[in-house]
């Protein structure tokens, strides 16, 4: 059974940074996409950054592009989501989720991730 432990989340002024980790067991990269979502009080799911099995693409929310950057290291099996200039509207509960595909590409849509980690909160202070 895999599991998906993330990590690296808390409080962080406007204009701040945080990595946020995800530890990957049960599984391996060369078959799983990974992706960050993101939910805040009130709000839908929604993804932040997605990455394909291969790190040979990426998907990016507008919200974030140019801001947060997905990596995955396939020896710790562990996906990170680096962010920086955090603005108040980026506080939500981060999750990790995978998904068991083929595919090359990143994948965007939630119903096709089959694990989840338990999240982690971030927030930004203004």
């Amino acid at each position: 059974q895999a599991q998906l432990v993330e990590s690296g989340g808390g409080l962080v002024k406007a204009g701040g940074s945080l990595r946020l980790s995800c530890a990957a067991s049960g599984l391996t990269f060369s078959s799983y996409a990974m992706a960050w979502f993101r939910q805040a009080p009130g709000k839908e799911r929604e993804v932040v950054a997605a990455i394909s099995w291969n790190g040979g693409s990426t998907y990016y929310a507008d919200s974030v592009k140019g801001r947060f950057t997905i990596s995955l290291d396939d020896v710790k099996l562990t996906v990170y989501l680096r962010m920086n200039s955090l603005s108040p509207e980026d506080t939500a509960v981060y999750y990790c989720a995978a998904a068991h595909t083929g595919s090359y590409n990143a994948i965007v849509e939630a119903e096709e991730y089959n694990y989840w980690g338990q999240g982690t909160q971030v927030t930004v202070s203004s």
